[in-house]
């Protein structure tokens, strides 16, 4: 089983990382936001000396590094003339310096990576690839490796029919904790893509997005329960499609990162789930979910129909196992 690892992207961070375990295959960090923005936010962004740097220590521990430029929104700046000088200059030192993998969401640049460099393509899960024909095409334009979009971690029929489609390798994100079917997505992912990208950036006071989100789950737990994470235990469910494994939260603390590492490797979590969840560690303060009392619960996933209002399996789940915490 491989394990993709977030990374905050400074060298203390990754040393602590790779001496905190010995279960990390890879780890993956954005790149500088002055090149290309990412769909999340930046804790720190790397200089071309840093990521350099933290190459060479990554491969001393035999852990590769990826780099993640997964802006699902330039402004069309990436097929302007300066924009693509820029691009390739950036990529050409990735490349001199042996950065394993880069991920991206622009078609475009999965084109472009693919022709004119050695290095693995990886198309994001910003990139929304939830069918076979859109797998397809990505594979077409040169895709190596390509993260599944988690609205579809619990249908496996369309996994096995995504896998059976390409070639190329698959990776799947277990532990984003996004509203399933979120109308928010895309326009939350641009939002980011601007505020961690070159400039002009947005002067805005909020983000109106994740407290919408998170709004919907306090007056719905339900929604936690639906969203589509796959529990450390039932890894094992998806090693016909791939066992190759995207843990996110590179915007989390070392602990939390390796605690959740230590839960995946292990396919064994005995404490809150939400304590193993990306973007919504402010639920963790309101809700407790027993992982223990989820078991046998992928049984009903592996055959969902995904008509929640007619199923109702999650609703009565989220009535029995999500507790709100007393203060």
């Amino acid at each position: 089983m491989k394990l993709y690892v977030p990374h905050v992207g400074h060298m203390e961070g990754l040393r602590s990382l790779l001496e905190g375990s010995d279960d990390i295959y890879a780890v993956y960090m954005a790149g500088s936001p002055d090149y290309i923005g990412t769909g999340r936010t930046n804790l720190s962004a790397p200089s071309i000396e840093d990521i350099a740097e933290q190459v060479e220590y990554a491969h001393s521990k035999n852990v590769k590094l990826e780099i993640v430029l997964n802006s699902s929104c330039m402004g069309g700046q990436q097929l302007s003339p300066e924009g693509y000088r820029t691009i390739s200059w950036y990529f050409d030192r990735l490349n001199e310096m042996e950065v394993d993998s880069v991920t991206v969401a622009d078609p475009y640049l999965v084109e472009m990576l693919s022709r004119d460099y050695d290095i693995e393509v990886v198309v994001s899960v910003l990139s929304f690839v939830d069918s076979p024909q859109k797998a397809m095409f990505y594979e077409e334009l040169g895709a190596d490796t390509i993260v599944v979009d988690p609205v579809v971690n619990r249908d496996f029929q369309k996994l096995e029919a995504i896998k059976e489609s390409v070639s190329c390798n698959l990776k799947l994100l277990v532990n984003e904790g996004c509203l399933y079917q979120c109308p928010f997505r895309y326009a939350h992912f641009n939002f980011f893509s601007h505020a961690n990208g070159p400039g002009p950036k947005p002067n805005v006071l909020d983000d109106y997005y994740y407290y919408k989100c998170l709004s919907i789950r306090l007056r719905d737990p339900e929604q936690i329960i639906k969203s589509p994470w796959i529990r450390p235990e039932d890894l094992p469910h998806y090693l016909p499609i791939t066992d190759t494994f995207k843990i996110g939260g590179r915007t989390h603390f070392i602990n939390w990162i390796l605690n959740t590492v230590n839960a995946y490797s292990n396919q064994h979590y005995d404490g809150n789930l939400l304590d193993l969840l990306d973007s919504i560690r402010d639920l963790r303060e309101v809700f407790e979910i027993p992982n223990s009392e989820l078991d046998g619960t992928i049984k009903q996933w592996e055959n969902c129909s995904k008509n929640c209002k007619k199923c109702g399996y999650c609703k009565r789940l989220s009535e029995k196992v999500v507790r709100v915490i007393e203060r």
